[in-house]
């Protein structure tokens, strides 16, 4: 184990025992110090579910990439273990950057990038990022002796060197397979397929998708690939990608593309880009298949241009909940894991609730809680929910019925800085808003609309005495509410 390593491991260590967990994310990951960003290495090993991330441990800024890690059984109670990578040799030692996991031969393997400089024929310095690998036994981990295994020099002549990161493996039959987002010297964000049989001798296959209408962002991280019911999947995530109306915001972006697969010509017929979040923080989103069949999704619950923390926390970024997916309707749904019905407490109900202007329900409140709330067709025009709310603190969600607008407004949730704080969404369901299912985890709130056709994130820096619950309506109307409190 490297000195940089030892350090990194005895830093986080001695930050975690000084810090109150009681003010911490309850049941989504987050570091014991420091920064984090993307998810990392979501896979299954050895009976257990592993989450490592982009992670700079000595302060709130991004830094010098290691991999933290994370490991659970039910993706709701996580067990924080030491940091897996440092950026400690010649070819990483400006970055581990993004990557996978996979099961092969009884080991763990990390695939990751590694960032260096080269110096070229003029004296210029200009960055390389390609692709290496490392061994472990689900807790410690060692650098392959001949990284890195995948280099730019592998792709087309027309292909970036500099901007080649993020790789996602999986096996079929006798072959592992790798993408790894990329761009072409136009500018053109693209993700490029390699193979191997071991793991360590890799050869280029094609480009498997691009960018070809030059309406989806630049670069693309952090790609994923999977079949999902009777299609196959691509997600990415385009940086200085344009919103079109109430579709693809926050600049850096995250969207799927659903398409048939031909695996023996590994040509993929991709149908159009969808949005994946509609919120104000969800980024690089990865997959992995459980031994049950669900393929589920974990993101960076943060935008590169928004920033809520407080000023008084010494960590920055979190993960959001685990996420199962299904395609129906020809787009991808998306509901809270399963898992988090295992610590629903203290249940309370309510049956066709009153509401007409602002009115609190006994029972509704709390900062870490699965609440849901249904309404049926009736005539009212603005219907709207305050949570994390007191009397100067408030995330509002407020329904336009003519229009079938959602308005996420977050402005007096705590921001000390000038960050985007109100998103709109149309909702996609003809009929109008039906459901609502928020999960509340003191930082955060994430929302699936109508039973997950529509998801949106939104972190948040109010202070925790601020647990109120209020509903609004224009009109006389009536709700069901099912609210559980999550308590681990």
């Amino acid at each position: 184990m490297s000195e940089m390593l030892k350090k990194a491991r005895a830093y986080e260590a001695e930050k975690a025992a000084q810090t109150d967990k009681n003010t911490r994310p309850l049941f989504h990951i987050s570091a014991p110090a420091g920064w984090i960003n993307d998810p990392n290495g979501f896979s299954v090993y050895d009976g257990k579910i592993h989450l490592f991330y982009q992670y700079y441990p000595y302060a709130r800024e991004w830094g010098p990439m290691h991999w933290g890690h994370s490991v659970t059984t039910d993706m709701i109670s996580w067990e924080q273990l030491p940091a897996a990578l440092a950026p400690d040799q010649d070819y990483d030692r400006n970055g581990c950057f993004s990557g996978s996991a996979i099961e092969a031969d009884n080991k763990h393997v990390l695939v990751y990038t590694g960032v260096t400089k080269i110096t070229l024929p003029d004296g210029r310095e200009e960055e390389r990022q390609n692709q290496c690998i490392a061994f472990g036994d689900g807790r410690d981990y060692v650098k392959y002796e001949n990284n890195p295994v995948v280099t730019g020099e592998m792709l087309p002549e027309n292909c970036s060197r500099i901007d080649f990161r993020d790789p996602k493996i999986w096996k079929e039959e006798d072959t592992y397979y790798l993408i790894v987002g990329s761009k072409d010297n136009r500018q053109i964000g693209q993700v490029v397929l390699c193979s191997s049989k071991d793991l360590k001798e890799w050869k280029f296959e094609t480009v498997l998708a691009a960018n070809s209408t030059g309406k989806v962002g630049t670069m693309w991280e952090c790609p994923d690939f999977f079949p999902l019911g009777d299609k196959h999947v691509l997600i990415c995530s385009p940086q200085n990608m344009k919103a079109e109306k109430y579709e693809f915001h926050n600049g850096n972006n995250s969207v799927y593309f659903l398409g048939n697969y031909d695996k023996n010509s590994h040509i993929f017929e991709k149908e159009e880009p969808h949005t994946i979040d509609y919120g104000l923080d969800f980024y690089a989103p990865q997959t992995t298949l459980l031994p049950d069949g669900r393929r589920v999704m974990i993101a960076w619950m943060k935008s590169w241009d928004a920033c809520v923390v407080p000023d008084t926390q010494d960590w920055q970024g979190m993960m959001t909940l685990p996420r199962e997916l299904e395609v129906k309707d020809g787009q991808i749904w998306q509901q809270p894991v399963r898992e988090i019905a295992q610590y629903h407490k203290n249940p309370c109900h309510y049956e066709h609730a009153e509401i007409d202007g602002e009115t609190a329900l006994s029972g509704i409140c709390g900062r870490t809680m699965d609440l849901t709330v249904t309404m049926d067709e009736q005539d009212f025009n603005v219907f709207s929910i305050q949570l994390a709310a007191d009397e100067e603190y408030e995330t509002s969600f407020t329904y336009h019925k003519g229009t079938g607008i959602l308005e996420i407004d977050r402005t007096y949730c705590g921001v000390t800085k000038d960050v985007v704080c109100v998103r709109k969404i149309k909702i996609a369901d003809p009929k109008g808003l039906k459901k609502m299912r928020f999960i509340l985890d003191r930082q955060s709130i994430e929302l699936f609309i109508n039973d997950g056709q529509q998801v949106a994130t939104t972190a948040v820096c109010t202070p925790l005495e601020a647990e109120g619950i209020r509903f609004f309506s224009d009109k006389k109307m009536y709700i069901t509410v099912e609210k559980y409190d999550i308590i681990l």
